[in-house]
């Protein structure tokens, strides 16, 4: 229903002439638009954070971006609860609740906390993520999985957070959030050190200072 609604409010109130990508249209990957030189379009994730939702655990948003060209160019997140909404404009910076986002200056692995998540497939895949999460507890102050790897990217954007890895996660997932990380300074890619990219299923976020120590240890 919240994705009816969104997209409702895209077709009719801001007469967009962009595709809507949606998750639960969408979720078995076979979006015609979803090609790496293909768009405009937005993509859009009603509930980031469905589990959390679920369980009444307060940490979730709506995410939604316009993307062309593999290139997120417009990117919202708004967390309801606290009313906390984050956004950018490429080249135009990004904010919060209006104001001006920063990455945070932390250049120490030792002293920064990182979140992660894990795919619903955690119980079955070899390739699990655990493997990282030890890597990362034995380095970084501290490890958080709160279940929202929209607002784990934009918690970057804002300083709250330093640094950001995930497995499997989707465009509509990161579309926005990476945006919000570019704008306000930070830096996003895949594994290998490539990015930014919204197809790249493997994704690290990062205040910049810390990516190449973040690389290191996922490179391993």
């Amino acid at each position: 229903r919240a994705e009816d609604i969104i997209t409702s409010a895209l077709k009719q109130e801001i007469k967009t002439p962009f595709p809507i990508i949606g998750e639960e249209a969408y979720s078995d990957g076979n979006a015609p638009a979803l090609t790496p030189d293909g768009g405009p379009f937005w993509l859009v994730d009603p509930l980031d954070g469905t589990t959390n939702y679920a369980h009444g655990y307060p940490r979730f948003c709506v995410s939604i971006g316009i993307e062309h060209r593999g290139i997120a160019t417009v990117g919202v997140v708004y967390d309801p609860l606290p009313d906390e909404l984050f956004s950018a404009v490429c080249g135009r910076g990004a904010t919060f609740n209006g104001r001006p986002l920063q990455v945070s200056s932390e250049t120490r692995l030792n002293r920064a906390m990182l979140p992660t998540g894990f795919a619903y497939d955690v119980h079955r895949s070899a390739d699990d993520n655990l493997n990282h999460l030890a890597a990362f507890a034995n380095t970084a102050q501290a490890i958080r999985r709160d279940g929202s790897a929209a607002l784990n990217l934009c918690y970057i954007a804002a300083g709250r957070f330093d640094g950001f890895w995930e497995l499997k996660l989707h465009p509509w997932d990161v579309a926005a959030g990476i945006l919000i990380v570019e704008e306000a300074g930070g830096r996003t890619s895949d594994f290998s050190g490539h990015g930014p990219c919204t197809r790249d299923l493997e994704s690290i976020g990062s205040n910049t200072h810390l990516h190449e120590a973040l690389l290191r240890i996922l490179q391993r």
